[in-house]
């Protein structure tokens, strides 16, 4: 089960760049967490519990009560707040039975403070994709 794990959390671009060693101490820090059809797993404005990996389902990410995309198996949310701890940018609902695979903000904070080589692989993939975000604008 954890192999799974691992294999799907190296499969998602933010953690692509991590070592088998690295994606396994997230693996032992986070938890499975299941969701039925229309649950808000993260709301906008309030604080940041964890980074999510969508293992299955749909998800509808809005803000302001404005749909901005869909998320599903591969994709990711809290991000942002992983980081910096400051409230969700935007509200997370499930539109289908989900899977994510949740780390918390804390566990994420520590393992960052300990492993540089963590730290600095989290970044560039941030980097990325704020970059990536900002050629679509």
């Amino acid at each position: 089960m954890s192999s799974d794990l691992e294999q799907a959390l190296s499969s998602v671009d933010l953690l692509s760049g991590l070592s088998r060693r690295q994606l396994r101490k997230l693996v032992d820090a986070g938890s499975e967490v299941t969701s039925q059809a229309g649950k808000e797993i993260a709301t906008e404005g309030l604080g940041a519990l964890a980074l999510h990996v969508v293992l299955e389902g749909a998800l509808e990410v809005s803000r302001r009560g404005e749909t901005l995309r869909t998320l599903g198996p591969g994709d990711y949310f809290g991000e942002m707040s992983m980081i910096d701890g400051r409230p969700r940018s935007a509200t997370v609902t499930t539109t289908a039975p989900t899977t994510t695979f949740a780390i918390p903000h804390s566990t994420v904070a520590g393992l960052l403070e300990k492993d540089a080589e963590l730290a600095n692989a989290l970044l560039l993939a941030l980097c990325s994709r704020l970059r990536e975000a900002e050629a679509r604008r």
